[in-house]
C-alpha cells in the first residue's frame, strides 16, 4: 500500500501524554485519511482512524485500518511523523 504522508501534528503534556494526529493519502483511494494517535508515555498507542474531509468508501477505510494492524512498518512510520512534527514544534519555540 502506498501511502503518503500529507500533515502530521502532536503535542504532549503531563495530563494526556501525546496526542497527535497524521493526515495521508493512499494511491488509488478517492479519500484522504486523517489517523488521530494517543498515548500516556509514547510506547503503547491508540489510534483512531477517520476520513480527513467528510465521507467516503468504507471498503477502503477498512482496508487501510487492516493494513495499519497488520504491518508495524507502516505504523511506526506513522507514529513517526507525528513525533517528527513535535520535535519540530519544539525546535521553533
Amino acid at each position: 500500500m502506498d501511502v503518503k504522508i500529507i500533515n502530521a501534528r502532536m503535542t504532549q503534556s503531563k495530563e494526556d501524554g501525546f496526542v497527535g494526529a497524521v493526515q495521508f493519502e493512499v494511491e488509488g483511494h478517492q479519500q484522504a485519511y486523517e489517523m488521530a494517535l494517543q498515548s500516556k508515555r509514547g510506547k503503547d498507542w491508540g489510534y483512531g482512524l477517520f476520513f480527513l474531509a467528510g465521507s467516503g468508501n468504507e471498503e477502503q477505510l477498512l482496508l487501510v485500518e487492516e493494513e495499519i494492524e497488520e504491518n508495524d512498518e507502516l505504523f511506526e512510520r506513522l507514529i513517526e511523523a507525528g513525533m517528527a512534527a513535535l520535535q519540530e514544534q519544539t525546535k521553533e519555540t
